[in-house]
């Protein structure tokens, strides 16, 4: 995506701003655009409010000079689940073998203190991506396209429970979970380098 279309961009400065009045170390959003399309879903959740008090964990760790990551920014270590914490991010008991604490949810104090921040950062999301959904159904998009296939693009690694892991097209893991035969849990897209 070449431009962050202003409303979307607003909202997202908007919604970075709440954030900042709570935990005022963190650093300013540089980049709006950075949080959107591929980069988001290539770490295997697509932006949301959540997604960016994530991003925010990332922020303040770095203002803080804490290293939050390791493997090449993929496993998210007990330094970044500390920080997570006092942004009202949750996490299971146990780490992901190969992404760590990385998956957080937002715990219910934190939902409702930015309950209306979430709602309307949620409404720029969906006008977005309405606005950037085109109907291609009366034009011809190859065979691969019409019988449901991926018909190309770039591969990223997604990881099951267990470790393994395979090469898949983002939009086709969208479309229906992709399950580990050994552990019977999905393969989700592996955590890139994480920028704020």
């Amino acid at each position: 995506m070449s431009t962050t279309p202003p409303v979307l961009a607003a909202e997202l400065a908007e919604a970075w701003a709440d954030i900042q009045r709570h935990h005022p170390e963190l650093p300013d959003l540089a980049a709006p655009e950075s949080l959107i399309g591929e980069s988001s879903s290539a770490c295997g959740s697509e932006l949301s409010f959540e997604r960016l008090l994530h991003e925010a964990v990332h922020g303040i760790a770095a203002a803080r000079g804490v290293r939050d990551t390791s493997r090449a920014g993929r496993y998210h270590n007990r330094r970044f689940l500390a920080v997570a914490e006092e942004l009202g991010l949750d996490h299971e008991e146990e780490p992901h073998p190969s992404s760590g604490f990385s998956l957080v949810t937002m715990n219910a104090e934190a939902r409702s203190r930015y309950r209306l921040t979430e709602e309307r950062l949620h409404r720029a999301l969906e006008a977005h991506a309405a606005a950037t959904t085109t109907d291609n159904s009366s034009s011809f998009r190859g065979p691969a396209t019409r019988h449901g296939s991926s018909g190309g693009g770039v591969r990223v690694k997604a990881v099951c429970d267990c470790g393994r892991n395979v090469r898949v097209v983002p939009s086709v893991l969208a479309q229906a979970p992709i399950v580990c035969g050994a552990c019977n849990k999905p393969f989700q897209i592996a955590e890139s380098v994480a920028a704020v």
